[in-house]
């Protein structure tokens, strides 16, 4: 007893884990040995251990991509903004005057025009391409490969359906490349592979020094006046980029007017590369449409998420299931269920959740609206999808 009257025990606690763990009974042993190793230990923090931080990690492995981009504010910095070019039109204003409110002159002639695509699995869209440019193209040249940019095996899907596009066969310049066939590869270095052998198909077409040559995708679709004006005026900037309506899925969800990567140059040989990132700080005003995974087949949205460059957005093998997809796209939904791909934290909020559905069908493509029971998947009120 102490001075003061109360009991101290002065065995340290490893000395009586010693003399409880010596016990001869087996049950009192297996139970003196958890009490000795829960001994200093909070149930709290016990929970936290084996509870919560599988749930966390768990978490993290399911939302990991989205809690990165809801983050990109603080790690990426927005690029430096286009000087954007106001876009004048009207039917009924002459050529002379648009190119005058533009501050360029009127050529005596109209400068020759080539339409360059690397070409995959989209017939629809480039059937509403090529019949929107056909009036102002000189020359259209198409590229096809037997693989993905993932090295996928890949039937020639254009060649299959050459008969289709007998009306611009006179000023077709076509060319198949072979797949390297590497897997494993980054899918962007295939892409560039593609672009290259593009580059060498123009020459093969003919392109000469100060020609207009339109890179873009093929569900990138300049509209057939913006190209006119460019083709008439003078002065134009070299290198310009065009800004497109973003759509997805359809003509009914409009995203934004951000699509940016579309571009127009004034082919200068030994200088110009087709390539499909920014070349300029200039851009054209509502220049046409972009309208990103419209297909008529759910087949086709499966295969496309599979063999484009972003393949690695496919984090679950569900993603791919039919009955989903077809959800998604009338939801206007992500197929990849992405956050937005934005800068700030504001427009990261301000996009979150489905796209609103829109049902202005004004100002499209002139030949969707012409055989608008061919195309109806892509007007608004049509979401559902045929299954072959």
């Amino acid at each position: 007893m102490s001075s003061d009257g109360y009991y101290n025990n002065s065995k340290k606690t490893d000395d009586i884990c010693e003399e409880v763990c010596g016990q001869d009974s087996r049950a009192a042993m297996s139970l003196s040995r958890l009490r000795c190793m829960l001994r200093g230990f909070d149930i709290k923090a016990l929970i936290i251990l084996f509870l919560f931080v599988p749930v966390f990690i768990f978490g993290i492995y399911l939302h990991g991509q989205k809690i990165t981009y809801f983050l990109r504010p603080i790690w990426e910095s927005p690029p430096k903004p286009f000087h954007e070019i106001p876009h004048y039109y009207h039917e009924n204003v002459t050529m002379e005057n648009l190119c005058s409110l533009h501050g360029w002159k009127i050529r005596e002639s109209p400068r020759r025009v080539f339409d360059a695509v690397l070409f995959s699995n989209e017939v629809d869209i480039l059937t509403l391409r090529w019949n929107e440019l056909y009036p102002y193209v000189t020359q259209f040249v198409l590229l096809e490969s037997n693989s993905t940019f993932t090295s996928l095996p890949k039937p020639l899907i254009f060649a299959s359906n050459r008969e289709q596009f007998k009306f611009i066969e006179p000023r077709l310049t076509y060319g198949m490349i072979g797949g390297r066939f590497r897997k494993g590869e980054n899918p962007f270095i295939e892409e560039a592979y593609q672009r290259v052998a593009l580059d060498q198909l123009l020459r093969i077409a003919g392109i000469e020094d100060d020609d207009l040559l339109i890179m873009s995708d093929v569900d990138e679709i300049p509209s057939a006046h913006t190209i006119n004006l460019l083709r008439w005026c003078d002065d134009i900037p070299p290198v310009i980029h065009l800004q497109l309506r973003n759509y997805l899925y359809s003509f009914e969800f409009h995203v934004d007017n951000k699509s940016w990567r579309a571009s127009l140059h004034r082919y200068k040989t030994g200088k110009t590369r087709y390539a499909h990132f920014r070349q300029a700080d200039v851009i054209l005003s509502d220049s046409g449409w972009h309208c990103s995974f419209c297909f008529r087949h759910i087949e086709e949205f499966i295969f496309k998420m599979k063999a484009y460059s972003h393949t690695d957005r496919v984090r679950f093998s569900h993603y791919l299931n039919p009955k989903r997809i077809q959800d998604v796209i009338c939801k206007g939904a992500d197929l990849f269920d992405m956050l937005p791909e934005e800068y700030t934290f504001k427009q990261i909020i301000g996009k979150m959740g489905p796209i609103p559905h829109s049902y202005s069908a004004v100002h499209l493509p002139a030949y969707l609206l012409n055989n608008a029971e061919k195309y109806k998947y892509l007007l608004p009120g049509n979401c559902k999808r045929e299954s072959g």
